[in-house]
Order: structure tokens, then C-alpha cells, then sequence
């Protein structure tokens, strides 16, 4: 494989370092205190656990009148001890801050009043809040330990995917909310779970959308430099071989913003109109040119 216009530069923050550290610590304490928001104006009031230590807070607070903070704290201790023993002091240092800070903005937090009385914009309107929250905090490296631990340690001792783990978890906190709250509360909390996870996903991915481009053609050359030149963009050769005639070829693979497809597109055609071009989405993309890791 050879990879054409590459530029290494370090990353804008050092991986390493007290810069990083108060990064990511940073990122973490705000991200607690948004999660912590979305938990207090919306999922708490509206008596929605959409999983996770936070929903069996919430159904604690329902059936004994627990204070959800005192909860999260008396399951995040044991659950922190478990990570330590089971995945390392390197992770349970990451779970410690916000295991502990969560449930105190959450503490802090509990008098404001909620901006809705309807479950179902507080399942949504909960959801975004929770999801940028956790994902500013999985933006700083860290967690806010719960049910995530548990899931990795399952993963570790059983077998099982860690994604299959956290849906079996959150699955048994929202079949408990369906005996405790009541089946309509308990598809709230789908919602807000489902939203949740969305709200994740953005933020650590991001919301631009890129996409990956192989271009097979008998003119890869000129192709090259009509990208490197008109586009600007850099590109991979990949070394192919056709499956029907087993000939040698070269594979041209190239990363482009949404706003560019029409221009690669036109730029292959004015090369090669018999040229073959397999357009496809990127979930994320990292380096020279796109979003540098921080």
C-alpha cells in the first residue's frame, strides 16, 4: 500500500502530559455537570430510568424515597472496587472523578425546577442532555462509572460483546421501571435510553459527514494528480487484483467532506468516464485535513 501527500504533525495536545491531564479533567467535570442537569430538569421529575445507576436511582427514589445522589454513590463505591479489581487501577483512576462528581452535581442540582412536566419531551429533552454529557466526559477519557463497569467486567469474565453486556443491563433496569412505574413510563425511558445514545454518538464522532471513495480506473495516474492538484486533497494506492481476471491494479482511496463528492466525482469523469467509483460513509475521520484529535 502506498499512501501519497502525507503530513505527520503531533496532535494539538500531547496525549501525555499535565496539559492533557487538565484536559480531560475539565472536560469531565463539565460533562458530569450536564449529565447531572439532564438527570435533575427531566428524567427525575417525570420518574424516567432509562438505565444505567442513574435509572435505578430513579427507581429507588420512586419505591423508598431514596435521595437518587445517596444511591448513585452507595452503587458507584462497590462497582468502582469491582473495576479496580477486575480491569486495573489504570481504569478505576478514569472512574474515580466522575463516579464521585456526578452524583454531587446531582446533589447540587436537585432543587431546580423542571422546564416540563411532559414524559415525553423530558425522555427526549433528557436524552440530549445526558448523551452530550457523557460523551463530553468520554471526550476527556473518563466515565462516570455505574452499570459500564459491571458491563466490562462481564464482558471479561463471560465472553460476551460489551455492547451485548450494557443492553442486558439497561434492558433489567427498564423491565424493573415497567414493574415499578408502570409500562408507559417504562417506553419513556427507551426513548430517553435510545436518544441517549444518539446524543453519544455525536458528540464523539462529531457531526460532520465525511465520506471514502475507491476509484478503480486504467488512468490512475492522471486521476492522482487531478485529486492532488484540482481537489487538494491527499490519496492511498491500494495494490488490487481483479477477482475475475486476477490481473494486477491499483485501487485509488481517497477521503473527501460531503461538500466535495460532486467535485471528485467530476474530476474522475473528466479523466476516465469508464472509471469505476464505490462511494461510501465514514463514521469519523482523524488527521491532516479533517478533525484532529485533541
Amino acid at each position: 500500500m502506498q499512501k501519497i501527500n502525507s503530513r505527520n504533525k503531533p496532535p494539538l495536545i500531547p496525549l501525555n502530559g499535565p496539559v492533557r491531564h487538565v484536559v480531560d479533567t475539565t472536560l469531565i467535570l463539565i460533562g458530569s455537570l450536564i449529565t447531572a442537569l439532564g438527570f435533575n430538569l427531566f428524567f427525575l421529575p417525570n420518574h424516567i430510568a432509562s438505565g444505567g445507576v442513574s435509572g435505578l436511582s430513579v427507581l429507588a427514589e420512586a419505591w423508598f424515597g431514596a435521595e437518587p445522589a445517596f444511591t448513585q454513590w452507595a452503587l458507584n463505591i462497590p462497582l468502582f472496587v469491582l473495576g479496580v479489581i477486575f480491569l486495573g487501577k489504570q481504569y478505576g483512576v478514569r472512574s474515580l472523578l466522575g463516579s464521585f462528581v456526578l452524583p454531587l452535581f446531582i446533589l447540587l442540582t436537585k432543587d431546580l425546577p423542571t422546564p416540563t412536566t411532559n414524559p415525553l419531551l423530558a425522555s427526549i429533552y433528557g436524552g440530549i442532555c445526558v448523551g452530550v454529557g457523557l460523551g463530553v466526559v468520554f471526550r476527556g477519557r473518563g466515565s462516570t462509572g455505574g452499570l459500564t463497569i459491571l458491563a466490562q467486567i462481564i464482558q471479561k469474565i463471560s465472553g460476551l460483546s460489551f455492547s451485548v453486556s450494557v443492553v442486558l443491563l439497561d434492558g433489567t433496569v427498564i423491565v424493573l421501571a415497567a414493574f415499578i412505574l408502570g409500562m408507559e413510563q417504562a417506553l419513556y425511558a427507551l426513548i430517553g435510553l435510545f436518544v441517549t445514545g444518539k446524543a453519544i454518538n455525536a458528540i464523539e464522532v462529531g457531526f460532520r459527514y465525511t465520506k471514502v471513495a475507491y476509484i478503480i480506473s486504467d488512468k490512475t495516474d492522471e486521476i492522482s494528480a487531478a485529486i492532488l492538484n484540482d481537489l487538494d486533497r491527499g490519496l492511498t494506492k491500494l495494490d488490487a487484483h481483479g477477482g475475475y481476471t486476477g490481473d494486477a491494479r491499483t485501487v485509488l482511496m481517497v477521503v473527501v467532506g460531503q461538500n466535495e463528492v460532486s467535485r471528485l466525482k467530476a474530476i474522475v469523469q473528466s479523466v476516465d468516464t469508464s472509471a469505476f467509483v464505490i462511494i461510501t460513509e465514514a463514521h469519523e475521520v482523524l488527521g491532516e485535513g479533517f478533525k484532529r484529535e485533541a
